[in-house]
C-alpha cells in the first residue's frame, strides 16, 4: 500500500523526522511530493544511504549517452539529471540531521534547498514523460551518496555541495541548454536555463555559509575542505560560468584559481 493511500499513515511531526522520512522512503510519489515541513525542531539519526523506490534501477556506472539526437537519449540524459536532483535534495535532508549542533538558520536554508531540488525533479520528470519515457526508464548510481556524506563538518558540505557540484551545474546548465536547443528541443532547454538560474541561490548559500564558518572564501581553503578523492576537477565545467558564479558571491582571485587548477602530474 503507499503512503499516499494508506489512512494510516502520520505526517512527521517534526523537521528531522520529516528529513529522515524523505531519505528513507521507497516511495517515488513521496520523492516527488513529500508531505508538508513541520514548524517543531527535534533530533534524528542521519541515514547511512537513501531508500531507493522499485522504479529506480541501481546500476554500477552511470550509462551516458554519447548524443542528444533522438528523443531517447534526451530522456536518458534528463534522467540522469532527475537523479541528481533527487540526490541533493535527499542529501540537503541528510546534512539536517548529520550536523545537530549546526545553526538553526543553515539547517533552515537546507530544508528550503531541498524543496527546489524536489520540484526541479518534477520539471525534468514532465520533461522525461513528453520524450515518451517515464521515471524509471533508465538505470542509475547513487554516486552524490558514495561521496558527500564523508563530509564530517557543516563547512565541508557547503564546499562540495553548493561550492563544488551546484557551482558546476552553473556551467553544465548553460552547456545542456545550447545543446538541447542546437537538435530543437527547446522546452528542455528552457528547463535547464531555468534550473541553472535558480542554483545561483544554491551557489550563494554556499559561499554565505563557507565564509561564515570558515572566514573567507580562500581557494586553498576550500580545495582542504573536500573530503579525498574529490578535488577541484568535479567542480567546475570546461568554461567557467563567471558571470553566474560572481553573482553568487565567488571572488575574482576565487575563480582565476579554479579556472588555472590542474591536477598534479597534468
Amino acid at each position: 500500500m503507499s503512503r499516499r493511500s494508506s489512512r494510516r499513515y502520520a505526517p512527521p511531526v517534526t523537521v528531522e523526522a520529516w528529513a529522515r522520512e524523505y531519505i528513507l522512503t521507497t516511495s517515488l510519489a513521496h520523492k516527488l511530493a513529500p508531505p508538508k515541513v513541520p514548524e517543531s525542531w527535534g533530533a534524528a539519526e542521519a541515514p547511512s544511504a537513501p531508500g531507493r523506490p522499485p522504479e529506480l534501477r541501481r546500476a554500477e556506472r552511470a550509462d551516458k549517452p554519447r548524443g542528444l539526437g533522438s528523443p531517447s537519449s534526451r530522456a536518458r540524459t534528463l534522467h540522469r539529471f532527475f537523479h541528481h536532483e533527487l540526490q541533493a535534495a535527499e542529501l540537503m535532508a541528510w546534512a539536517v540531521l548529520a550536523y545537530p549542533a549546526a545553526p538553526r538558520e543553515f539547517k533552515e536554508g537546507l530544508v528550503r534547498i531541498a524543496l527546489d531540488e524536489v520540484r526541479h525533479m518534477n520539471l525534468y520528470a514532465a520533461q522525461i514523460e513528453r520524450l515518451g519515457h517515464r521515471v524509471g526508464d533508465f538505470p542509475v548510481r547513487d554516486w552524490f551518496w558514495e561521496r558527500v556524506p564523508l563530509c564530517r563538518e557543516p563547512a565541508s558540505f557547503v564546499a562540495v555541495m553548493g561550492l563544488g557540484l551546484e557551482s558546476a551545474n552553473l556551467e553544465h546548465a548553460a552547456d545542456f541548454a545550447a545543446r538541447f536547443r542546437q537538435v530543437g528541443d527547446e522546452e528542455s532547454a528552457r528547463v535547464q536555463e531555468l534550473i541553472g538560474l535558480e542554483e545561483i541561490a544554491h551557489v550563494r548559500f554556499g559561499v554565505k555559509w563557507f565564509e561564515q564558518l570558515r572566514g573567507a572564501l580562500e581557494f586553498h581553503d576550500w580545495c582542504a575542505a573536500l573530503p579525498p578523492p574529490l578535488s577541484p576537477m568535479l567542480m567546475k565545467g570546461p568554461v567557467l560560468a563567471r558571470a553566474a558564479r560572481k553573482r553568487a558571491g565567488q571572488p575574482d582571485a576565487f575563480l582565476d584559481e579554479l579556472s588555472a587548477w590542474q591536477p598534479r602530474g597534468s
